[in-house]
């Protein structure tokens, strides 16, 4: 069991975040066992022509048996929607002696090290080069276009819900509705691995004025922190919806729907029951953003969608009217 200790005004200094870097990084997890994330799986169908033009061998080995990344390569984001060229480079400037200790953390033992990652840590430098040469190449192959766009959406759904709760529930229906295995008692969040792929190390976190980031994941079956408690505190989830990357767009079965709306319309404002931007959409529905945009407006000016701006992207949700409508 991990304990996260709040002092007084520790809770006011929580915040969310999200991290492309991370998802990369966590999306190699599939590639050991595909399995556990049933989610992802035409996702994988996808790639993996194009893993071939990637260092496969690398990319693997920066995942342990048991599903462990070196903390180094998931850095605490600086922000809440932090770049991954931005995230990267903070990678590539990691000292060479924690390259090494990061990997022998998340490997347990020195002995249990791959080969390859044995041999690169003769050089931790020139490792670290190739590693982060490998994530960009794989997150410009595999993920940068069209997955993260779809992938973000769901990421800025989750925070928008977890505001909410936050403001209307407060921070104890926060924790819980963020993972089973989290419990807030009274300044006291405790953290229960309950089928772990391997025994986590107990710990005693004091958050003492450093902030608490918490951070939406789409490849994580249960709330999971650094391997080295010591660094500034992170709780990474499993994002809320990260199941409807599998989805294809739903059937429009109400023919009155389809016949006031049109069916281009209509099935906009069904798969609206949750955020999502006019790229994300175009993607589900495999049309052009603009396409999408002018069905968006007509539906927006009629009062039965609602927008909101988060930097350049406008997320639309339906309104009560849309909701009693879609009814």
């Amino acid at each position: 069991m991990i304990e996260f200790r709040f002092a007084v005004g520790d809770l006011a200094t929580t915040s969310f975040a999200y991290s492309p870097l991370q998802e990369a990084v966590f999306s190699l997890r599939c590639l050991h066992d595909p399995a556990r994330y049933p989610h992802h799986r035409p996702w994988l169908r996808r790639i993996r022509p194009r893993l071939q033009d990637t260092d496969r061998e690398l990319l693997t080995a920066l995942v342990t048996p048991w599903l462990w990344v070196p903390d180094f390569l998931t850095p605490r984001p600086a922000r809440a929607r932090p770049a991954f060229a931005h995230e990267l480079d903070e990678v590539r400037r990691t000292p060479p002696d924690v390259v090494a200790a990061d990997f022998r953390a998340g490997y347990r033992a020195v002995d249990t090290l791959p080969p390859l990652v044995a041999r690169g840590l003769a050089d931790p430098a020139a490792f670290l080069v190739r590693l982060t040469d490998a994530l960009d190449a794989y997150w410009r192959t595999c993920l940068s276009d069209p997955w993260w766009p779809r992938a973000q959406s769901i990421m800025e759904a989750d925070l928008a819900h977890r505001a909410r709760v936050l403001a209307e529930q407060g921070a104890a229906a926060l924790f819980a509705g963020l993972d089973p295995g989290l419990e807030w008692n009274g300044g006291l969040l405790r953290l229960h691995h309950k089928g772990a792929t391997a025994p986590w190390p107990s710990a005693d976190i004091r958050i003492a004025g450093r902030g608490m980031v918490l951070v939406p994941t789409l490849f994580a079956r249960g709330a999971q922190t650094m391997i080295d408690v010591s660094r500034p505190p992170l709780l990474a989830y499993p994002a809320r919806g990260r199941g409807t990357l599998s989805e294809t767009p739903p059937p429009v079965t109400d023919r009155a729907l389809v016949r006031l709306l049109g069916r281009p319309r209509a099935r906009l404002l069904v798969l609206l029951a949750e955020p999502a931007s006019t790229t994300e959409l175009a993607h589900r529905l495999d049309v052009t953003p603009g396409a999408v945009s002018q069905h968006l407006a007509v539906l927006y000016d009629a009062g039965l969608l609602s927008r909101t701006r988060s930097g350049r992207t406008v997320r639309y949700l339906r309104t009560p009217l849309g909701d009693a409508l879609c009814r």
